[in-house]
């Protein structure tokens, strides 16, 4: 089973995100901001990173930033937002992003990617 963390301080975000990831077959682990989700992605493996970019502690550029530059596997990550300027497009891809989304997602939205990136086929 392909694991997604997903990293945002909106509780709601994430259970949003998480009762559509494990619908559709996904394994889910949460981090509410930069800072903890790097602690997990240096203890665990994970497939695919949901990543907010505004967040206490450590955002999500910092987040990239610091997971790019770690020996571990490099999984894809989705920078999924509100910021909706390109300035901020363009650091989440300078930062390490695969793919920029804005908020809110609609489920297909955000699956169709996540399928993409993982290199499943579409159902």
């Amino acid at each position: 089973m392909k694991q997604i963390l997903v990293i945002d301080d909106a509780p709601t975000v994430r259970l949003y995100c998480r009762d559509l990831l494990e619908r559709a077959g996904y394994g889910v682990d949460e981090a509410c901001n930069g800072l903890e989700a790097l602690e997990k992605a240096l203890q665990q493996q994970f497939d695919l990173y949901l990543v907010d970019i505004n967040m206490p502690r450590l955002d999500g550029y910092g987040f990239l930033n610091e997971l790019r530059g770690q020996q571990i596997s490099l999984a894809p990550a989705i920078v999924v937002s509100t910021e909706d300027s390109e300035h901020h497009k363009r650091q989440a891809y300078l930062a390490g992003a695969n793919l920029f989304l804005l908020k809110p997602t609609r489920p297909e939205q955000l699956l169709e990617p996540i399928r993409l990136l993982l290199g499943e086929a579409q159902p």
